[in-house]
């Protein structure tokens, strides 16, 4: 739910704040400030990096076509096995979607992923995966007979696909670094894997998280329009209709079937045109590994906001004109990324007037003893940047509806940021408001919880569900000779039980 339009309940009193610190926090104020002209700006030029990505020549933002093809109608039937390989676990679900109208039944089990795994060999890799999967249907199908069961697969690592069951990884992210699988598709050495355990499961569909998350979400609630994730990174996804992709017309697609799209919104604006950087934003991107890509992302990730709130601090202690942290030693505040986003989300969530566990939170993290003054500049600063992180993610989420000519509709987002950060989803609303021109609410209501014309929701669980979903979208698809992104349609039907005549698998709309 957008929660209701409030400022944060604590107003904090200015009035013993020194005058150099108000002129810097009026400073920071105008800096970090993104005002509706602004906003619009921004989003009518992402509407055409939008468009440009689907371009021949392509842009900043990739556009990727994901080869999942419309939106799911709640009847889908079956059973279906989802893979999600995320940096730290592997998840594997079996779900089950029964007769009822958008509904399913999950059972799931999550395998630690080794570290030693994300530098060995791509061999040790997916055996340690089909090592999982094995052990998972064992468990849960202990003697019986089973029919190839369709997997979704949520590889959330930059891949390029030429089929919906293929995937070349781009490059490493999330800590992986493995020889010999930059380059090459991932899917072939995965199915070898599984086939030489004995493993009756299919690869069906090679998804991204962002792409299960608009699935998952649109299967459970029809008004659901996009996908996005605010999280450690950014993303968006949405259908799009094939006339509107210059770049697959050599495929000769019928240019009203939508296929879903894969933003991959981080590297909007990498030519610095129209974000508000500021100095700060200048360093961050200087000291990242990859200079001048993801600029969108490093403006309000979850990765960069704790870092953004750092590099303040340590500028103001460094500039003689303004006293803060004086005579202390901020060593520890020095050390690049000892702020994450959940340090922000607790300086925002202190109910104290006084602002104690802030306070005690620089004390014991970073052995500085903050002044009362210095508490207030650390408290408005943080409001600041998560609220520019939520007005400029809602620059993207308005740009897509203005492209789509989506008047009202439903967003499913999913992140860290999203779920935890305070007052994130409210200042979202504002922002989408403040760009889109309302007046009024739905059907002439007032504007607020529920009666917004674009509302941000909670997303179902994109990489399990979703990727189940997909799973059973594409062998839908198959069976009603649909056959674009498919590689090899009679192989990925064969065993299943969808290849069965008369099947009620995956059954086409009632």
């Amino acid at each position: 739910m957008v929660g209701p339009r409030r400022q944060p309940s604590r107003k904090g009193s200015m009035a013993d704040v020194p005058h150099d610190m108000l002129q810097e926090i009026k400073r920071l104020e105008d800096m970090f400030t993104v005002d509706t002209t602004k906003l619009k700006a921004i989003t009518d030029h992402c509407i055409s990096e939008l468009t440009k990505g689907l371009s021949k020549e392509g842009g900043s933002i990739p556009m990727n076509p994901t080869w999942c093809m419309g939106f799911p109608t709640g009847h889908e039937t079956g059973t279906f096995l989802a893979l999600d390989m995320g940096g730290t676990n592997l998840r594997v679900c079996e779900i089950r979607l029964p007769e009822e109208v958008g509904e399913f039944d999950i059972i799931q089990s999550k395998y630690r992923m080794p570290e030693e795994l994300k530098t060995g060999t791509a061999d040790e890799l997916w055996g340690y995966i089909a090592d999982c999967l094995q052990q998972f249907i064992e468990y849960h199908h202990e003697g019986e007979k089973l029919d190839q069961l369709p997997l979704g697969f949520t590889f959330s690592y930059p891949a390029t696909q030429d089929y919906i069951d293929h995937g070349v990884l781009q490059r490493w992210t999330k800590g992986f670094d493995i020889e010999g699988v930059e380059g090459k598709d991932v899917v072939p050495p995965f199915q070898a894997a599984v086939a030489e355990r004995g493993v009756p499961i299919k690869l069906t569909a090679l998804i991204n998280d962002t792409t299960g998350t608009l699935i998952a979400s649109a299967y459970t609630d029809p008004e659901m329009r996009i996908g996005c994730i605010f999280g450690t990174g950014c993303n968006a996804a949405y259908m799009e209709h094939c006339g509107e992709i210059p770049k697959l017309e050599h495929m000769h697609l019928d240019p009203q079937q939508e296929i879903a799209i894969n933003c991959e919104w981080g590297a909007f604006d990498n030519e610095h045109k129209v974000l508000p950087r500021t100095p700060y934003d200048v360093i961050v991107d200087k000291d990242s590994p990859r200079p001048g890509q993801q600029a969108f992302e490093k403006m309000i990730a979850g990765l960069y906001l704790g870092e953004l709130h750092r590099l303040v601090l340590v500028d103001l202690h460094e500039n003689p004109n303004v006293k803060i942290f004086e005579g202390q030693d901020i060593s520890a505040l020095k050390k690049p990324y000892s702020l994450d986003a959940s340090f922000l989300s607790d300086i925002e969530n202190d109910p104290y007037e006084n602002l104690q566990e802030t306070h005690d939170r620089f004390e014991s993290m970073l052995k500085i003893k903050c002044t009362k003054p210095e508490l207030e500049l650390i408290r408005r600063l943080a409001e600041l940047i998560g609220t520019r992180s939520a007005r400029l993610s809602a620059c993207g989420v308005a740009a897509i509806c203005k492209k789509k000519g989506y008047k009202t509709a439903h967003v499913g987002a999913d992140g860290s940021v999203f779920n935890k950060y305070p007052h994130f989803k409210a200042r979202g609303a504002q922002a989408l408001k403040e760009i889109l021109d309302w007046t009024t609410g739905r059907d002439g209501k007032p504007l607020g919880r529920g009666n917004d014309p674009v509302e941000i929701l909670p997303a179902e669980d994109g990489s399990g569900v979703g990727a189940a979903l997909i799973a059973a979208l594409t062998l839908k698809r198959v069976q009603e000779g649909n056959l674009a992104g498919i590689r090899d349609p009679e192989a990925m039907l064969r065993g299943t039980k969808a290849e069965k005549p008369g099947t009620k698998e995956v059954e086409p709309n009632k």
